[in-house]
């Protein structure tokens, strides 16, 4: 197993986006909720996604799964190897985390992404902001005052 096929599973869901959020890794999201996180270097975790309780609790007792750093409180698991699971463990896994994140979207969101109707935001509010290029007529800025 390798990032190839985790990229290849995830962006197998409907509106999935991929963006390199920090250097080296890459996240994977659904109308711009992240539901998993892979590295592209050799790094303490591997991937990370977003489980229920019961499977977080379990997951977690396992060795190389560990609660995952900044998300475990959220109920995110790390997997510290790609020995850690097993591809098909892993993959309904990923796909469990998916569905929670898009579960809690707004429901014409949510209906948009599940039938591919959905223009999805990829760049979120804050980088928007701070980049005037990816700003659009939707965000007004203000006029210096005279």
């Amino acid at each position: 197993m390798n990032i190839d096929w985790v990229r290849e599973l995830c962006l197998s869901f409907p509106g999935t986006t991929e963006e390199e959020v920090w250097t080296n890794d890459l996240t994977f999201k659904v109308a711009g909720k992240m539901f998993a996180h892979t590295v592209l270097i050799p790094a303490q975790v591997w991937l990370s996604f977003k489980a229920s309780p019961e499977k977080f609790a379990e997951l977690t007792e396992r060795l190389n799964i560990s609660p995952a750093p900044y998300l475990a409180r959220a109920k995110w698991v790390a997997l510290e190897s790609k020995e850690a699971l097993p591809p098909e463990e892993l993959a309904p896994l990923l796909r469990e985390s998916y569905d929670m994140v898009a579960a809690k979207l707004p429901k014409k969101i949510r209906d948009a992404v599940l039938t591919g109707k959905a223009s999805v935001r990829e760049t979120s509010p804050q980088k928007r902001r701070a980049n005037p290029s990816l700003r659009n007529s939707r965000h007004k800025t203000k006029k210096p005052s005279r």
